[in-house]
């Protein structure tokens, strides 16, 4: 009997517009309207939910150069990522787990052809997207459901006992490694894990995870991992618009050479902090598009993946480069109004050479 019982799935995700409109999209889609998402099962407030939830595409099979056929859906939200799901069932041994999480992870295959049939459906529904980007920023993230693992005796194992009798293999899935990995870095990699009852378990990695639990039970914590993510990819665009935007800003700045190139800054400093200003609305946008308890499982289990993926840092060097933003149109600013009292000062003295010319002539 196989020891273990699940679906491997690959998320990959697209940021391709500054937004999609849902409702044109759900027309074009013909698709029903959404219900309350993500359907958690352990008790929460029925306010948590994604403020406009995401609309689910089901694609046509995605068949592999292995042999195997994935099933695929691809789940549009409205801050302008597509996220593309590949996922297979299994029922296999712990050797046939790794050696499938290794492929997935190392051979890019399933990258490459998600990236077209993701192409191949957003190219229909341009007539939905606002403010397209000319190149997609794109993550990858993998998780692996385990639903079933089985001890020699043939017993389900619990959450406690996957850890301490298959940390080893736990790892090397995470990390998609064949070779078992040191004891520090076993460690290292279930250090990262939670649980809520005694039969369930999550642990998250940097670009894989494993849920053990029922389908239902794993299905939101699934999506958490996929928002956190979306997230993830949202903060990088925003850091590569910021960087641009600063890069632009400290060439104007390095331009000017008198007071003629200071009075020019105030086009630059309004353009620069438009453009901020547009930013820290996205975020924000991103920022609250699910909200959470803090106390609450499934708040926790976010925290943790966005921690694991690095959204958390994206979101830090984002605050890092609004409040430089701010600061440098500040500057700009303030080097305008400079200028601008520079040449009052000049009118003045013009007007009062100009009146006073004519009485030292009267002399």
């Amino acid at each position: 009997m196989p020891a273990c019982k699940g679906s491997f799935r690959a998320l990959l995700l697209f940021d391709i517009a500054e937004e999609i409109d849902l409702v044109a999209l759900r027309g074009l889609l013909s698709a029903a309207p959404p219900a309350r998402s993500p359907d958690f099962k352990l008790p929460t407030p029925g306010y948590v939910r994604f403020e406009r939830p995401p609309i689910v595409e089901v694609c046509d099979p995605i068949h592999l150069a292995t042999g195997e056929q994935a099933d695929a859906r691809l789940r549009y939200f409205d801050y302008g990522v597509v996220s593309l799901e590949i996922m297979i069932r299994f029922q296999s041994e712990w050797s046939d787990v790794i050696a499938l999480s290794n492929r997935w992870i190392e051979a890019g295959e399933v990258e490459q052809r998600g990236l077209k049939t993701a192409r191949k459906h957003v190219d229909k529904l341009c007539s939905a997207l606002r403010k397209p980007y000319a190149e997609w920023l794109d993550e990858a993230y993998y998780v692996v459901e385990l639903r079933e693992v089985l001890d020699a005796a043939g017993n389900v194992l619990t959450g406690g006992q996957l850890i301490s009798d298959h940390g080893r293999e736990i790892s090397q899935v995470i990390r998609g490694e064949v070779l078992p990995l040191s004891v520090a870095e076993q460690r290292e990699v279930l250090s990262s894990s939670m649980s809520y009852y005694p039969t369930d378990l999550l642990v998250v990695g940097w670009s894989a995870a494993i849920v053990y639990d029922t389908p239902q039970g794993a299905a939101p914590v699934i999506e958490l991992l996929e928002y956190a993510n979306t997230q993830l990819l949202e903060y990088r665009r925003y850091d590569e618009i910021l960087t641009n935007l600063l890069k632009d800003a400290r060439i104007a700045l390095e331009r000017q050479g008198g007071v003629l190139s200071r009075w020019r800054l105030a086009r630059a400093a309004e353009q620069l902090n438009r453009l901020r200003l547009e930013t820290m609305e996205l975020t924000e946008r991103t920022d609250t598009a699910i909200k959470f308890l803090s106390d609450m499982f499934y708040a926790r289990a976010y925290r943790l993946a966005a921690a694991k993926v690095g959204a958390n840092d994206y979101r830090t060097l984002v605050d890092y480069k609004l409040r430089a933003a701010g600061e440098l149109y500040e500057f700009m600013v303030n080097e305008f109004r400079e200028a601008r009292a520079f040449a009052l000062e000049v009118l003045v003295v013009i007007i009062l050479v100009i009146e006073l010319v004519p009485i030292f002539r009267g002399r």
